[in-house]
């Protein structure tokens, strides 16, 4: 049997329990920290921008020809589409849990590409964007100015600048969104000149489009070159306009007697914001603020981290009068969260140990469960870690439970051989020997029995399998763990550690637990000369339970 194989080998068990602490803890370092488990479906986020336009505008020349080009796309649930009167659009699409997001972001892509030739020029010159990132926000990243020596816009131009796209190259960020404006050369048109001149917006929108272009003029010179040319050079011509003033003297309108409007004459041109829509403000300050988007399956607090440490760096490149904060972090709950798990955990750890020596009463039998114990909840982060799941609350919980049922079979184990040397009086080794012949059926049963209890709940379908999922997983894993080293380890260390106990010294524990197993028994006999009044307060329970399960109020998940 396979008891017995450790038994007279305990090193092979004491390997096995090894490699299960090594594996252990490197899935532990490469398993992703979150506060719970992924419970909505992915999702990608579609996003344009119609500079101009109004919400129905955008919803009847960008939304609603992307949403058509979407139907199909394999495993997609639902989409939700928005259109502001900023001329945003923002298009979620849902799809199956379990989807590869890759692949459908690749899919998606391709999609747009097909009807992207249909959409507005303006359109199509902003681009159209899919994101894979989670939708809440990890953390907001401000950059403000302590003296108040600049505005919002100085500080939305150097952070789009100098800091955004830092952020977005972290391991783990799954975008970065600046809420703030860069510096842009604005226009700002006077309805009455252009009706005094004969003119629309459209007509000053074309000549600066005309005027404001970057050109390859070619050179002088190339070849084919004439016979006796020997030297070819580029011609150069004024491109893309930088000042206002350039931007004030683009020509609209040259008339037959040689009069010329200008921009001008129309309006006026200032350096200003890109945009006016949006303004981030800290303690009354202005500032600009990133907002960081955590990368699915990423390490939140990892994540957090690498942001943090990446700004410290840049931080010495910052110009004086420029610092940062971060005021918004939700790392800090999920550390939070964790930390106070891994403090139930380890108590609950310390209580059952101090339990187990108080019914016990032996250092040695009480160091054979507290082996076990660690080595079980560490060979559950393995199967967590091939099942692609997190260390979260929910899994945490699960280990914290499954300390209870682990230490079950160790302690099953330990007894029994107790048990055995006291009353036949045999060796440590023997009396393991003949102790695990005999219960080692009974720890196989109760293993399967348990696990059928939990393997149901990672069935459940949609969100609820979703919650569910992890912690059965857990639980589950843990167990078969347990089940595994009670029939390898904790015999070897039973045969090794184990000394025959003498009889006639009896603590005070002892003694009082033997007084109350004595009246428990009696009480049990007593029950078993009436059975049928005691099935009857048995029935009487069942349909006190089923009345109030009928009357408690129902709910998704506690408020």
């Amino acid at each position: 049997m396979l008891p017995r194989f450790f038994i007279d080998r305990p090193v092979f068990a004491w390997v096995i329990a090894l490699v299960i602490l090594l594996a252990g803890a490197i899935s532990f370092q490469k398993l992703p920290v979150s506060q719970y488990p992924e419970v909505a479906p992915p999702a990608l986020a579609v996003t344009a921008t119609y500079p101009g336009a109004n919400s129905q505008t955008v919803e009847e020349t960008v939304t609603s020809l992307i949403e058509q080009e979407m139907n199909g796309i394999e495993n997609l649930l639902y989409m939700e589409s928005n259109s502001d009167s900023l001329g945003t659009m923002t298009l979620t699409l849902t799809f199956t849990t379990g989807t590869n997001l890759d692949v459908a972001s690749v899919e998606t892509t391709n999609r747009i590409k097909r009807v992207e030739a249909r959409l507005p020029e303006e359109v199509r010159r902003q681009g159209v964007t899919v994101a894979k990132s989670r939708r809440n926000f990890l953390m907001f990243v401000t950059i403000f100015s302590p003296d108040n020596s600049l505005n919002n816009i100085a500080l939305g131009s150097f952070a789009a600048a100098n800091v955004l796209e830092h952020i977005r190259r972290v391991p783990g960020v799954g975008d970065a969104q600046l809420f703030g404006t860069e510096y842009s050369m604005r226009i700002w048109l006077d309805p009455a000149k252009l009706v005094s001149y004969g003119m629309t917006p459209g007509d000053a929108l074309k000549a600066v489009r005309a005027q404001n272009v970057q050109l390859a003029t070619g050179e002088l010179g190339q070849l084919p070159a004439l016979p006796g040319q020997e030297i070819n050079a580029p011609i150069v011509t004024s491109g893309r306009l930088t000042t206002s003033e350039e931007f004030e003297n683009i020509l609209l309108r040259v008339t037959n007697d040689g009069s010329q409007v200008r921009l001008k004459d129309v309006g006026r041109v200032e350096w200003g914001a890109q945009e006016y829509n949006i303004r981030a403000r800290l303690n009354t300050q202005p500032t600009a603020a990133i907002g960081v988007k955590l990368a699915p399956t990423a390490n939140a607090l990892d994540t957090a981290k690498a942001v943090k440490e990446r700004m410290a760096e840049l931080q010495r490149y910052f110009p004086q009068g420029i610092s940062w904060d971060v005021p918004h972090d939700t790392s800090l709950f999920i550390h939070i969260s964790i930390r106070e798990v891994m403090k139930t955990l380890a108590e609950a750890m310390v209580l059952v140990f101090l339990v187990m020596y108080l019914f016990l009463g032996n250092l040695r039998a009480t160091f054979i469960p507290a082996v076990v114990v660690p080595v079980s909840l560490t060979g559950a982060l393995v199967g967590i870690y091939l099942l692609g799941y997190s260390v979260n609350v929910l899994t945490l919980f699960a280990m914290v439970l499954a300390i209870g049922i682990v230490v079950d079979d160790a302690i099953v184990v330990v007894e029994n051989v107790e048990r055995v040397m006291s009353e036949e009086h045999l060796s440590p080794h023997d009396a393991t020997k003949k102790a695990m012949d005999q219960i080692t059926g009974a720890i196989i049963g109760i293993t399967l029995a348990l696990s059928a209890v939990f393997v149901p709940m990672g069935f459940f379908p949609g969100s609820v399998g979703t919650i569910y999922r992890q912690f059965a997983a857990t639980l589950v894993l843990t167990m078969l763990f347990s089940a595994l080293l009670a029939l390898t380890l904790t015999p070897a260390l039973c045969a090794n550690l184990l000394r025959p106990a003498d009889a006639s010294h009896k603590g005070w524990f002892a003694r009082l637990f033997d007084v109350i197993s004595r009246g428990y028994n009696r009480r049990v006999a007593a029950v078993l000369l009436k059975p049928l009044r005691y099935v009857m307060i048995y029935l009487l329970l069942l349909v006190a339970l089923g009345w109030l399960f009928v009357r408690l109020p129902g709910g998704f998940l506690p408020e």
